[in-house]
C-alpha cells in the first residue's frame, strides 16, 4: 500500500518539478555554526526553524530562542506521522509540503534547523527534519551544529519575541530514492545493499527492544552503527567525517556503495543516514522510515539474533 502512495507521489511531484524554483543557496554545508547563523540573520532569504521539544516547564521557544526564528517543535508540529498504524513515518508529502509552507517557507528559501543540542538522540530530530527537506528536494537546508546548546554557549542574544510567519507555497520535488520501503529493506541483500542498524547494541543483538517493536533482534545481515557514535553528546556536536568513515570501516561496510539505514521509528536511523550521507558523503544511503517498528509487526518478515 506504502509504495503504491509513493508511487502516485513520486509521479505527481514530478509536475512540480519543472516549475519549483530551487533556492540559491546560502551555504552547501550540512552543518553550519552559530557564527554563521548570526552573521545570516538579516538575510531575507533565510528561514530559522526552531525544533525543540516542549517540556515540563513550557515552551522553551517562548523561554528565549535565535532571533526571528520561527517554532515548529517536532512532536508536535507534524514532522512525522501515523501512516497504516505504522508510527514515525514520513507524512502524505501534500500535507507536510502545506506544513513548510505554514512556516514561510517556500523553495526560495534557505532553511536552518535548530535542536536543543543536548544529546545525540535529541540531535535526531534535526536529522529526521533535514532528511525530510531532502526527500522533498529542498536542497536549501542546514543544521546548526550543536543547536541552542550551542549558539547559547558562544553567547548569542536571544529573543523571547514570537514570530508569526506567513503562510507561502511550498512546492516537493519528491526524491523516491532517499526512502525505503519495507520490500526494498526484504531485497537489500540480493542487491548488494548493505543494511546499518542505528540502534543500541544492546537492541541491536536482541537483548533489549524498544516498546514499539514488535520482536527482538535485527533484520537479517544488517551491520550495527549506533546512532550515539556519529554525535559528541560530552561537546554538543557532530563527528567528522574522518570519524565516521572509520565507524564504517569498522562495521565492514563499504564507504560509497548502496545502503539504507534503519532503528525502531526511523529517528536514530536519520542521524546515521545524515552522517553517511551528507557528512562523509555517500549518496546513495537511503532510509527506512518504518523501521524495525513496520518490520517485526508483519510475522512473515524475519528477524535475527545477530551472533
Amino acid at each position: 500500500m506504502r509504495s503504491l502512495i509513493l508511487s502516485a507521489v513520486a509521479a505527481a511531484a514530478f509536475v512540480f518539478a519543472g516549475s519549483a524554483a530551487q533556492a540559491a543557496r546560502l551555504t552547501e554545508k550540512p552543518l553550519v555554526d552559530s557564527n554563521w547563523v548570526e552573521a545570516n540573520l538579516d538575510n531575507p532569504s533565510l528561514v530559522v526553524v526552531d525544533i525543540r521539544s516542549m517540556t515540563k516547564e513550557g515552551s522553551p521557544y517562548d523561554a528565549g530562542h535565535i532571533p526571528g526564528s520561527v517554532y515548529a517543535p517536532y512532536g508536535k508540529f507534524g514532522w512525522r506521522a501515523k501512516v497504516d498504524n505504522v508510527v514515525g513515518m514520513l507524512p502524505p508529502v501534500d500535507v507536510i509540503s502545506g506544513r513548510i509552507g505554514a512556516l514561510g517557507i517556500d523553495n526560495d528559501k534557505q532553511v536552518v534547523v535548530v535542536p536543543a543540542g543536548q544529546n545525540s538522540s535529541d540531535f535526531g530530530a534535526a536529522t529526521r527534519v533535514y532528511w525530510t527537506f531532502k526527500v522533498l528536494g529542498h536542497d536549501a537546508v542546514t543544521i546548526l551544529d550543536g543547536g541552542q546548546r550551542a549558539w547559547l554557549a558562544a553567547g548569542k542574544a536571544v529573543s523571547k519575541d514570537a514570530v508569526a510567519p506567513t503562510k507561502v507555497a511550498f512546492n516537493a520535488n519528491f526524491r523516491p530514492e532517499l526512502l525505503a520501503s519495507a520490500d526494498d529493506v526484504a531485497k537489500a541483500q540480493a542487491n548488494g545493499v548493505a543494511l546499518i542498524d542505528a540502534r543500541p547494541e544492546s537492541q541491536f543483538k536482541g537483548d533489549a527492544k524498544s516498546g514499539v517493536v514488535a520482536r527482538n533482534g535485527a533484520i537479517p545481515g544488517a551491520k550495527n552503527i549506533s546512532q550515539s557514535k556519529f554525535y559528541s553528546d560530552q561537546d554538543g556536536a557532530f563527528v567528522a567525517s574522518d570519524t565516521i568513515a572509520q565507524l564504517v570501516g569498522d562495521a565492514g561496510v563499504s564507504s560509497d556503495a548502496k545502503e539504507i539505514t534503519y532503528c525502531n521509528t526511523g529517528h536514530w536511523a536519520s542521524v546515521a543516514w545524515f552522517g553517511l550521507s551528507e557528512v562523509m558523503g555517500n549518496k546513495n544511503t537511503a532510509m527506512y522510515d518504518g523501521s524495525l517498528t513496520e518490520w517485526a509487526a508483519d510475522p512473515s518478515r524475519e528477524m535475527v539474533i545477530p551472533e
